[in-house]
């Protein structure tokens, strides 16, 4: 039996969950962005309206006013994204347990062993949207399939609240014409050097020799070709199959330009505390440090480097994530940095044994977890805020109190 793979996307998520509970918001240009004072201000979601005059996500927010100078703008609520994320991925449930997420907005679904209860891909695909509205007033666009790059394809084509239909004998008349960026994990870059090679659409890319992909992108080229002709064998996942952990971290776009290495530093010990709560709260430790660092003209670096032994310790990884930034990364002759994220990965379980050096720390390692679990304890009980550094909380690199940007008040109605 083929194949019937769904991929549902709500439409205008942010959005529309923004519009559900404020009329003004469905019927004038809105949007709903980051926080400018946090130096976040992007343009994360729009409605239709403002979509219509040229808003784009991923604006500044003084280019969507400039499109649209009496757009509203409001913070994100993810709160109440993950709300209504959770309530629709039940509605799919209804219909198969095959479900894979794609963030908060997307799904796939695998149908295929649905139809004898439900009917059809095309079918199904209404009664879903159908549903939706029904029961939550948002909309989504669903792409129905035999693969699940194709499927994400469909859903894209048609928006908002349409279901369109990809087959085996449509599918060159359909995909091939679309920009060749258009398809699942093509990126900038790619998209560049795929340009270099006279590809422009997902046809171009079918058409194009596996040898010459082979020798440009490796067996990735293969994987792309074989996603551009319908190729496909990657399954579904189950809805309740849990993904492990494989890597835990945590980044911050900080409220001015990091310019010296103490300024560096203090922002990579921020981060690393709350790295290592999360480690002791999973109940696992990383093998291994990775730093990520964006400077001024959003060029990234990323860095990492294996430990000595498993830690969660917070001055452990700051340690070496700061070591990991002296040696790539010279502020002296680079651009300032606007975001650092560091994260901990090829984690095992706390308590893993391991064959200690007689030259290391892991001595020292070990107080530093114990006084980290006696802090764990102190936060469960009144808030992460109840204890931290004196530093952090004057540190004008960090927002106040350690307030994430969906705490934060900000509002803004240019009308």
């Amino acid at each position: 039996m083929e194949r019937v793979i769904l991929h549902s996307d709500l439409n205008n998520f942010y959005a529309s969950v923004e519009g559900l509970d404020n009329e003004e918001y469905r019927v004038n240009p809105m949007a709903v962005s980051g926080n400018p004072e946090m130096r976040h201000g992007i343009i994360l979601a729009k409605n239709n309206i403002a979509k219509a005059l040229g808003v784009k996500t991923g604006d500044t927010i003084w280019q969507a006013e400039m499109k649209c100078r009496n757009i509203m703008l409001c913070r994100p609520h993810f709160e109440k994204y993950s709300h209504y994320s959770k309530v629709v991925r039940e509605i799919y449930y209804t219909f198969t347990d095959k479900i894979e997420t794609f963030g908060l907005d997307e799904c796939w679904l695998d149908v295929t062993g649905s139809q004898k209860l439900f009917g059809d891909g095309e079918t199904i695909a209404n009664l879903i949207r159908e549903k939706v509205k029904r029961e939550t007033g948002l909309t989504v666009s669903i792409g129905v399939s035999y693969t699940k790059v194709f499927a994400k394809l469909g859903s894209d084509m048609k928006k908002p609240d349409a279901v369109t239909i990809i087959t085996k004998e449509n599918f060159k008349e359909k995909v091939w014409p679309v920009p060749v960026e258009e398809m699942l994990n093509i990126g900038k870059k790619t998209k560049l050097r795929l340009r270099n090679l006279n590809v422009f659409t997902i046809g171009d890319l079918a058409n194009t020799q596996e040898k010459l992909l082979l020798s440009h992108f490796g067996i990735i080229g293969s994987r792309m070709k074989k996603d551009a002709m319908g190729i496909e064998e990657g399954e579904v996942l189950v809805f309740d199959k849990h993904t492990p952990i494989k890597s835990v971290g945590n980044g911050i776009t900080t409220r001015r330009d990091m310019k010296t290495n103490d300024d560096v530093r203090s922002v990579i010990f921020y981060l690393a505390e709350i790295v290592a709560s999360r480690l002791r709260q999973y109940g696992f430790c990383g093998t291994g440090v990775s730093i990520a660092m964006r400077d001024t003209a959003l060029s990234t670096i990323s860095r990492q480097q294996v430990l000595n032994y498993p830690t969660n310790s917070e001055k452990v990884i700051a340690t070496e994530a700061y070591e990991c930034f002296l040696k790539n990364y010279n502020l002296n002759h680079l651009l300032p940095l606007r975001s650092i994220t560091v994260q901990t990965y090829n984690l095992v379980s706390d308590g893993f044994s391991f064959q200690q050096s007689l030259f290391d720390t892991a001595i020292d390692n070990f107080k530093e977890e114990k006084l980290g679990k006696s802090l764990d304890v102190i936060r469960d009980k009144f808030g992460f805020e109840s204890v931290t550094k004196a530093s952090f909380i004057s540190n004008d690199l960090i927002a106040s109190s350690h307030k994430s940007d969906d705490t934060l008040p900000f509002q803004r109605n240019n009308r």
